[in-house]
């Protein structure tokens, strides 16, 4: 057996158990919506949050990698299209 322990953000340990022949994995009896909602919270403050210049950098980096497929989609198509008008006329 394959014993498995999570600790959450107010000190509880649930413990998980899964089989390893029959791959079941039990979960928690219940669902906890405000301890979830908490444990979100607690990681959202964890995150590095870009600044807006890097915000821009990247976003401009995006636009333009997506501009170059775009393009290099579009000339292969263009390509194509003529090959096959030209073979099959």
């Amino acid at each position: 057996m394959l014993h498995t322990e999570m600790q959450y953000a107010d000190g509880d340990v649930n413990a998980l158990t899964e089989e390893k022949s029959s791959g079941a994995q039990q979960l928690p009896s219940s669902f906890n919506l405000k301890r979830f909602l908490g444990e979100v919270n607690a990681e959202m403050k964890k995150v590095s949050w870009s600044n807006r210049e890097e915000l821009i950098s990247y976003t401009c980096v995006v636009g333009i990698a997506v501009a170059i497929v775009c393009a290099l989609i579009w000339i292969c198509d263009t390509g194509f299209a003529r090959l096959f008008k030209l073979i099959l006329s």
